[in-house]
């Protein structure tokens, strides 16, 4: 009886590894080849935004692009023009970026795809009274949508 007992705690943490989700690295989301495809589309963002190229940000959204802020007024939304005139401004505004993702959740649903992150930034930025660090840390809801066999983002920048 004890050496049956011995086996099956022994054979727990096998069950228990078959049984459990593999994850993409230093994420929260299962490891598939969909999950990665978008992973690495955002991924291609957050590289763009850290060496603040606009240009490259802009390959990756989509003309569609439309983001309301989360607020009933329509005095802070951004489409895609807006979005490009923002974007312009960088190279002389923005003179250093840290930008972390951590992954938490990609949600499928037909050809559109929500990506919920935790994102850490650290912007150097030229201002009136000289260059000063913003620090941002918070959770944000990334939409894309499969435009021409691509992904591109229409929302949450």
């Amino acid at each position: 009886m004890r050496e049956m007992r011995l086996q099956l705690v022994l054979a727990i943490p096998i069950f228990c590894s078959a049984c459990s989700v593999r994850l993409i690295p230093n994420t929260d989301v299962p490891d598939t080849q969909e999950n990665r495809e978008i992973i690495e589309v955002v991924e291609s963002y957050r590289h763009a935004v850290e060496s603040r190229n606009p240009a490259a940000v802009l390959r990756l959204v989509s003309r569609e692009y439309y983001d309301d802020n989360g607020t009933p007024s329509t005095d802070d939304d951004v489409d895609y023009q807006k979005l490009s005139e923002i974007l312009s401004r960088w190279p002389e505004n923005v003179l250093e970026v840290r930008y972390e993702m951590r992954y938490r959740r990609v949600h499928f649903e037909g050809s559109r795809v929500w990506v919920d992150v935790t994102y850490t930034g650290a912007f150097k930025v030229k201002a009136a009274e000289g260059e000063r660090w913003e620090r941002r840390l918070s959770d944000n809801r990334i939409e894309l949508l499969r435009e021409g066999g691509k992904w591109r983002i229409v929302s949450g920048l």
